[in-house]
């Protein structure tokens, strides 16, 4: 289409001067908003700027790589081809290249590399993210050593057949929470240890973690990255099943409903503005909205710790230990940043009141009392010290890791099934049905066996339990009216059916 430029002698309307003038206005209000804007983040700004420049061309080094892989791996090369590295003429080389020095480093070809791309190695360019996610709990995810699910894995579950290690973390555990990289005396990588993208990996070179647990190589997808299913490879199963808790609520129904709205391959993905049917875990957890950064510490935004028996506030165990890190009331006030994207404070300010109430209750409940039983059994040696060669120690384990776990979990996203029938029901029959009467069997037996004052202090604790107000019910005690109660509205219902109508 031609356009004729117009040239006339006529004067402009006053409206068109004043059109001018406020463009000339917006023009300059903005070139002051954005030097200002410069100034006060210039540094910081110009670091990442350079960081992030891409290289003019292709490295002759990469170039070789890529001639003979294309050929050996040509899917690891097409991979390579679709990623912005590829369009910013990163190659392999710029990753993988490494000093004669470095523990893991191998001669390939006329090259010196390091099969390992760690954390410190992408640092080279995404400093930023690098810093944040070494200060996260996932990048101290393989300090796993001193835990109950450690000892499973590598006594009861297995045995340490496999050069020095268990098959069982070797293949299970450590996938997820990280192995430590061995190199062996002839500089091969240990199998035992490699391969392995557990998040929380402790490398050759003294850094932990692994990018690629969340950015699978070699295309280093964000659309990947920030889809459910990313995290799903470890954040999932009975003891821990965000992803299963996410497919069940109303978030999880409308990002599958709407993923083609979710514009995924956003440069600034925020939401409200760049997409609105749902939040995903990266939303929730690390990614920009209108007033938060981006942020690789995806425990910035979290107010509880739902790991333990007993719930905690994030930042219970740091204060206890004189440490400062950012209050848990900080944290949530981020996360409720991210919610009023979408939500009104006052909806969002309910919820936070639904959940805490489901977290105490459980903890007062079971998690507390739970936990003083066990203590007490330990200490009157009613119990070994050997974790797991009594059967209440399972019950106990299943009790607050598998089915607790799912209950509060439940509860924090929204996932009314996992809160309550694999949640607190499962929780509850727990203990009644097992705990309480395997107490009982353990308090008989220490009769037997002349331990009569140990058998005595745990009686004791096991009926101040039981007799408070929320356990009475197991002992009958339930007042007469409120019984009364009960007992009319479970025969109106009845009345709708049948069979149990009559």
């Amino acid at each position: 289409m031609k356009y004729t430029v117009i040239r006339s002698n006529v004067k402009p309307a006053r409206w068109w001067d004043f059109v001018k003038f406020l463009a000339i206005i917006i023009a300059l209000s903005f070139n002051t908003f954005a030097v200002t804007e410069v100034a006060a983040g210039s540094s910081k700004a110009a670091e990442k700027a350079k960081a992030m420049k891409p290289f003019k061309h292709l490295s002759k080094e990469s170039a070789t790589c890529a001639s003979c892989h294309k050929k050996e791996n040509p899917g690891v090369y097409q991979q390579w081809g679709r990623s912005k590295h590829f369009g910013a003429n990163v190659g392999c080389y710029e990753c993988h290249k490494a000093k004669t020095s470095d523990k893991d480093a191998i001669r390939h070809k006329d090259f010196v590399i390091s099969v390992i791309v760690s954390p410190k190695d992408c640092a080279q360019c995404h400093k930023s993210e690098v810093d944040q996610f070494s200060k996260s709990h996932h990048a101290k995810a393989g300090e796993i050593i001193g835990s109950l699910d450690n000892v499973l894995a590598e006594v009861v579950e297995g045995m340490l057949s496999f050069n020095g290690a268990s098959p069982v973390a070797v293949n299970g555990c450590w996938q997820c929470h990280g192995s430590e990289v061995k190199v062996l005396s002839n500089g091969d990588l240990d199998p035992a240890t490699w391969p392995n993208t557990g998040i929380g990996r402790i490398n050759p070179d003294g850094s932990r973690g692994a990018c690629t647990a969340c950015h699978q190589r070699h295309e280093f997808s964000m659309r990947q990255a920030r889809r459910p299913e990313s995290c799903g490879k470890c954040h999932l199963g009975p003891d821990h099943p965000q992803k299963e808790i996410y497919d069940e609520s109303k978030h999880g129904i409308n990002f599958y409903a709407n993923v083609d709205k979710m514009n995924l391959n956003s440069s600034k993905w925020v939401p409200g503005e760049d997409y609105d049917a749902a939040p995903t875990c990266a939303t929730c957890h690390m990614s920009a909205t209108s007033e938060l950064p981006i942020t690789h510490d995806v425990g910035d935004r979290i107010s509880w710790t739902l790991r333990p028996a007993i719930s905690e506030k994030i930042d219970a165990k740091a204060i206890k230990m004189g440490k400062k890190v950012k209050p848990w009331l900080d944290r949530r006030k981020d996360m409720k940043s991210v919610c009023n994207s979408c939500h009104s404070s006052k909806t969002i300010s309910n919820f936070y009141e639904q959940f805490d109430s489901l977290v105490n209750m459980y903890n007062d409940k079971f998690a507390i009392p739970g936990n003083k039983l066990m203590k007490l059994l330990k200490k009157e040696k009613m119990i070994t010290d050997t974790p797991f060669d009594d059967n209440i120690e399972w019950t106990w384990f299943f009790l607050w890791h598998h089915e607790g776990r799912r209950a509060r979990h439940g509860a924090a996203m929204q996932a009314p099934d996992y809160t309550q029938w694999h949640g607190m029901f499962e929780v509850a029959h727990r203990f009644y049905t097992e705990m309480v009467p395997e107490i009982k069997e353990l308090i008989e037996h220490a009769k037997e066996k002349g331990n009569k004052k140990s058998a005595a202090r745990v009686q004791k604790l096991l009926d101040e339990i039981l007799n408070s107000p929320a356990h009475s019910w197991y002992l009958g005690k339930i007042p007469d009216d409120v019984k009364a109660k009960r007992k009319a509205d479970r025969e109106k219902f009845n009345k709708r059916y049948l069979q149990d109508g009559k």
